[in-house]
């Protein structure tokens, strides 16, 4: 496997990428369905900002020291407020029944506490690797002295 394949299957194995990318994909199809006369304002800027979210978390992926991943991950969260933004708009413009609105926020605060645990874990790394993002491991380090991955560290959001 080479360097590439890591980076790519372990950016889709975090679970934060995998809600975020679900949370993405919801936003498009409500997106689909807005009034035409939103084509070129709300329903541009709501699908800028919803590849904003995984575009930042893999772009934060990405990176090698933990502040700069992490920036790349305040970023996201931005793009995720600004999706409720969006949201609330469409709730009070009544272009959607209010349940469907409130599932897609639902959705969007799961998102939120999965980026914040990120953080926190990527924050509570920095003390352990010394500022180096945990892919900046060597090749040949042994698994058991790896750092654990984030998931580990991220409550289970569906047990609160």
């Amino acid at each position: 496997m080479s360097k590439l394949d890591d980076v790519h299957i372990g950016l889709e194995g975090l679970k934060v990428y995998q809600v975020a990318r679900s949370f993405r994909n919801s936003m498009y199809s409500l997106v689909d369905r807005l009034p035409d006369k939103e084509k070129y304002a709300l329903a541009s800027q709501a699908r800028r900002a919803a590849i904003s979210v995984t575009n930042n978390i893999a772009e934060g992926y990405g990176r090698f020291t933990w502040q700069d991943t992490t920036q790349f991950f305040y970023i996201a969260r931005g793009s995720v407020a600004e999706l409720i933004d969006d949201l609330s708009i469409c709730l009070d413009q009544k272009y959607f029944p209010v349940d469907v609105l409130n599932a897609l926020k639902e959705q969007a605060v799961v998102v939120v506490q999965l980026i914040n645990g990120y953080i926190r874990y990527l924050q509570q790394s920095k003390h352990t690797q010394g500022g180096r993002s945990r892919r900046s491991l060597p090749a040949d380090q042994s698994a058991e002295n790896r750092v654990p991955s984030p998931e580990s560290q991220i409550p289970n959001i569906e047990s609160q």
